[in-house]
């Protein structure tokens, strides 16, 4: 930028948002009993599919995808509560993710 627009604008600084924890937040508000182990299987699940699946714009695998997979979760331990919360998240993947391919 030229001088001018320089001095119009101040710096700031950007962070990448910890996944890990926002996913473990909204999972323990949804009555998850161990979200810290299942956000970071979670996550590191969205980031392998990042890395390794293709790279097409309309495939998410960033916070808007984690947040439904939560959000799908959440609605499945409201609706079977004799599951295991580890099989809610399975299946809680399974059908947030599915449609897309």
């Amino acid at each position: 930028l030229p001088d001018n627009l320089k001095a119009l604008f101040r710096p700031c600084a950007m962070m990448v948002p910890d996944y890990a924890l926002i996913a473990e937040i909204s999972l323990f508000s949804f009555g998850f009993h161990n979200p810290k182990n299942l956000a970071g299987k979670m996550v590191v699940t969205f980031r392998l599919c990042s890395e390794q699946l293709s790279t097409q714009d309309h495939y998410d695998y960033g916070m808007r995808a984690v947040k439904s997979v939560i959000t799908a979760a959440g609605n499945l331990k409201a609706a079977r509560t004799t599951d295991t919360d580890a099989v809610l998240i399975l299946r809680a993947l399974r059908d947030v993710n599915v449609p897309k391919f």
